[in-house]
């Protein structure tokens, strides 16, 4: 669900049924709209998730706000604009048909007569007459019908050194190549695949979740359950070949779980790698440095061929 309303001290409000917790939406909405409408960055506000406002909403997940909301942004832009030239035209006396919208004003075609659109909702605001089959109002709202999958898609590459005297696994480079689509804003399409790959590395090397024999959970605290740190993560190097999808009107794919994604396998793919000189071939998550550490001192007791570490029951191999 997408709305657009002009308040009355002059602020523009983007109604949606997305909610932002951390991701920044706010401002690639605001991009969105800024870029379609004109409408200056410091009138723009964002009113999410309450249910009062909302003739629809699916939330957020899943990696599809930017494609949902914004696309829905995009539509009541359009019906906006359509909106402001039957105005526009009472107001400039002129025929619907001779009005256009071109950066944020109304004009009349061929002419140097005009009116910004924020003039106009001023104009609405303080009161005109208007006929009765004109709007008398800019506000708009639309629901925009959920959207065919966009799937991000990009190859990551993790770089680890281990310890082999205390098992601990050091992530010294990571190199990622991603492909989101169309990028609105490329400083929060980094931040956020950099948070996914510091989630990522956490699975990967040191989230371990612990019970005791009673059931008893025993890693209830960040004191006893790790999480990784600044000091943990690496300068990431991070490149962009984006293609836009055909699946909506921005062209846009999700990117929130593509870190994650792509971490988990570069990195345990990297913790193997080091560890198959000792012929170790497989090692479950998380890489925790007595896991690693075990894994390597069974391995020198044993043969090459012998070498079968933290299997789990479903787990068979060529040689088995």
């Amino acid at each position: 669900m997408g709305g657009i309303r002009f308040e009355e001290n002059g602020d523009v409000t983007i109604i949606t049924g997305t909610l932002d917790y951390g991701q920044g939406h706010w401002t690639p909405f605001a991009q969105i709209l800024h870029q379609r409408l004109g409408i200056p960055f410091d009138k723009i506000r964002l009113l999410q998730g309450d249910s009062d406002e909302l003739i629809a909403g699916g939330g957020t997940g899943g990696s599809k706000s930017l494609m949902a909301s914004g696309g829905a942004i995009l539509q009541a832009s359009e019906m906006l604009i359509e909106k402001g030239k039957q105005i526009a035209a009472h107001v400039l006396e002129a025929a619907v048909e001779d009005i256009e919208f071109e950066r944020g004003d109304f004009v009349i075609a061929g002419t140097d007569r005009s009116i910004g659109i924020m003039d106009l909702a001023d104009q609405l605001k303080r009161g005109v007459e208007l006929p009765g089959d004109v709007p008398d109002s800019l506000d708009v709202q639309t629901v925009v019908e959920s959207l065919p999958s966009a799937f991000p898609n990009g190859c990551h590459i993790a770089e680890v050194e281990i310890d082999p005297e205390t098992g601990v696994v050091s992530v010294v480079k990571y190199s990622m190549v991603n492909d989101f689509g169309v990028i609105v804003n490329p400083l929060l399409v980094e931040g956020q695949a950099h948070g996914g790959v510091a989630q990522g590395m956490g699975q990967a090397l040191m989230e371990r979740v612990v019970y005791d024999e009673s059931g008893q959970f025993l890693t209830g605290s960040f004191t006893d359950y790790a999480l990784p740190r600044a000091s943990d993560a690496v300068h990431f190097q991070i490149n962009s070949h984006p293609v836009p999808a055909k699946t909506n009107p921005l062209g846009a794919t999700g990117c929130g779980e593509a870190g994650c994604a792509g971490s988990l396998p570069a990195v345990m793919n990297a913790v193997v790698d080091a560890l198959s000189e000792y012929g170790i071939h497989h090692i479950d998550m998380p890489a925790t440095p007595f896991r690693v550490w075990q894994a390597i001192q069974t391995a020198r007791t044993r043969t090459r061929d012998e070498v079968r570490i933290d299997y789990p029951w479903w787990y068979t191999t060529e040689e088995s």
